[in-house]
């Protein structure tokens, strides 16, 4: 065998190792506290845009829609958590009877979750404050603008 042969035999079986040595269970177990944590943000995020809105009041342009899409938000992500807990709790038992209940109510939690994400899209295009402030008294000068 040459000396090239001999490199990619040995970066090969260095890469099998790496996969050999990779451990599902780890790796689920970090996506899943990932994904907790990115839920936590959200929910945060969520509750400070109810602070602002309700600061600004009336005052503000989408006020009734913007209150309505975030406290929304912030229920079907609760009531997703909730569901979540409740198909944790379930899928350990082991439970054969309960499998079809688990997934029916994995699936109406992932509705949950993307109903949520749908508010905050549509959320998000209104806005919660605007980048530059409209005026209707600006006028410019010849060579201004």
């Amino acid at each position: 065998m040459c000396e090239c042969q001999n490199k990619l035999k040995n970066q090969i079986g260095g890469t099998l190792k790496f996969f050999k040595s990779l451990d599902v269970n780890k790796y689920a177990t970090k996506k899943t506290i990932a994904q907790g944590l990115l839920d936590v943000a959200l929910l945060t995020a969520n509750a400070s845009q109810l602070k602002y809105v309700l600061q600004v009041g009336e005052k503000h342009e989408f006020y009734t829609l913007m209150l309505t899409l975030i406290i929304v938000s912030i229920i079907l992500q609760g009531t997703a958590a909730f569901l979540a807990l409740i198909v944790s709790i379930l899928a350990s038992r082991g439970d054969d009877n309960l499998t079809v209940v688990t997934w029916i109510l994995h699936h109406i939690s992932l509705a949950f979750v993307t109903g949520a994400l749908f508010c905050d899209v549509i959320k998000m295009n209104f806005g919660l404050d605007p980048a530059v402030p409209y005026n209707d008294n600006t006028t410019f000068k010849k060579g201004e603008l």
